[in-house]
């Protein structure tokens, strides 16, 4: 019989696997976060080009929206080529430019937190989108220095978020052991 989670299509031991890889991820970013930088993207540069052969190939299945599956071929193509051949180049640039990404984010989110807080946001809106505009030029200013300390930060996240997915696995897996657990009434 199947667990509620499992009809969902969703099973807890994949999530518990999840949490296990992103813990082993994360630990690897915190030992070696060079090599281990440069091997995700690399893993990046094959999906790119993998991706970009099946958005070529699929056009020939289905020809509808031909000209963008081309053009995402090709620029998957071309991009997984770059990553995979200028493993060093790469790593950097992709480290630099999703700073720069985070950067602008936070410099938008910032001015729509402060508009917000001139236009009866209150107080912790303006609090919120200076606070923003800080990270944002921060980050700007000093994107190789950010882009030098991501791999640490994302090894934490990764961590973190590896750890909660165990603990919810546990808990649907709990939650699936027992589906006709009923709370009894307090006293």
């Amino acid at each position: 019989m199947l667990s509620t989670s499992e009809t969902l299509g969703f099973p807890w031991w994949l999530v518990l696997l999840e949490g296990i890889a992103a813990i082993i991820v994360g630990f690897l970013l915190l030992i070696s976060p060079v090599h281990t930088t440069v091997f995700l993207v690399q893993i990046m540069g094959f999906y790119w080009l993998i991706t970009g052969i099946l958005a070529i190939v699929s056009i020939f299945l289905d020809r509808s929206l031909w000209g963008w599956k081309l053009f995402s071929g090709i620029l998957g193509i071309i991009a997984g080529l770059i990553v995979i051949n200028n493993p060093l180049w790469s790593t950097l640039l992709v480290a630099s430019l999703l700073v720069i990404v985070l950067a602008v984010q936070a410099l938008i989110q910032g001015g729509i937190k402060l508009f917000h807080s001139f236009s009866g946001g209150g107080f912790g809106a303006f609090v919120l989108g200076l606070l923003n505009l800080i990270i944002g030029v921060i980050l700007l200013f000093n994107f190789l220095i950010a882009a030098s300390i991501l791999p640490f930060v994302v090894g934490i996240l990764a961590i973190i978020g590896g750890i909660a997915a165990i603990i919810g696995a546990f808990r649907m897996h709990g939650h699936a052991a027992s589906p006709t657990m009923q709370q009894s009434p307090s006293m």
